[in-house]
């Protein structure tokens, strides 16, 4: 197994818990962490992409994203936690009003 193929691996690993996290769980900050290992697993998959060729040099183009990434990702989950701080002072609870209807 190369190493392209156990970061990639590990990445739809990482993939697979974030999407179980944000799905499943009905807390909103959960969610957020959810996200946040959804695109560490992405941040990963073009980490491995981009050492694939096994050249001299990786390719700089998926570095840039990913750095691009972070930044945008530490931007969301700053929103989403103040939204999510917000929503818990306005309805006194952690979760979505349509969650707590449902359930």
């Amino acid at each position: 197994m190369s190493t392209f193929e156990l970061y990639a691996a590990l990445a739809a690993v990482l993939f697979a818990v974030g999407l179980y996290g944000f799905f499943v769980r009905q807390e909103l900050v959960r969610k957020v962490v959810g996200l946040n290992i959804i695109g560490a697993a992405v941040f990963l998959l073009l980490i491995a992409i981009a050492y694939r060729n096994r050249g001299d040099f990786a390719d700089p183009v998926p570095h840039a994203m990913v750095l691009t990434g972070i930044v945008v990702a530490v931007s969301a989950t700053a929103l989403a936690l103040a939204l999510a701080r917000r929503i818990e002072d306005e309805t006194g609870t952690r979760r979505l009003p349509e969650d707590e209807e449902s359930s």
